[in-house]
């Protein structure tokens, strides 16, 4: 007849494992890519002040005409001495930058004025 051992105790009794592997390689990986320096975050807003772009006016994607603000934008781009290229192209890319920059949060009925301030400066500057 064979030996049969009675359990004493029930099979979840013994020591508990916590279900949880070891992270110590991890969390020195993780540490270490921490130690990079962060990027700001506005980095779109320091380059509509500080780029070479333009020297634009105050509130002027706020306006609600399509025409004013193709006309602030082409003053500020004929009267800016820190644009690379022509005031035609600085003014749109500005424009662009600020349309694609607003992404899906830019409501509606501003990026409809937008695309149509884009019409108003190529009549603007002569180009249609």
């Amino acid at each position: 007849m064979a030996h049969v051992r009675k359990r004493t105790h029930s099979p979840n009794s013994g020591p508990r494992k916590s279900g949880r592997r070891k992270t110590s390689t991890r969390r020195s990986t993780i540490a270490r890519k921490s130690t990079k320096r962060a990027a700001p975050k506005r980095w779109s807003q320091r380059v509509t002040k500080e780029s070479d772009a333009l020297d634009l006016k105050q509130g002027v994607f706020k306006l609600t005409s399509p025409r004013k603000i193709a006309i602030s934008l082409k003053q500020s781009a004929e009267h800016s001495s820190r644009r690379k290229t022509g005031a035609y192209r600085s003014a749109l890319s500005m424009l662009t930058f600020y349309i694609n920059r607003a992404g899906k949060t830019l409501p509606k009925t501003q990026r409809a004025r937008l695309e149509k301030a884009k019409v108003e400066l190529k009549r603007a500057f002569g180009r249609e």
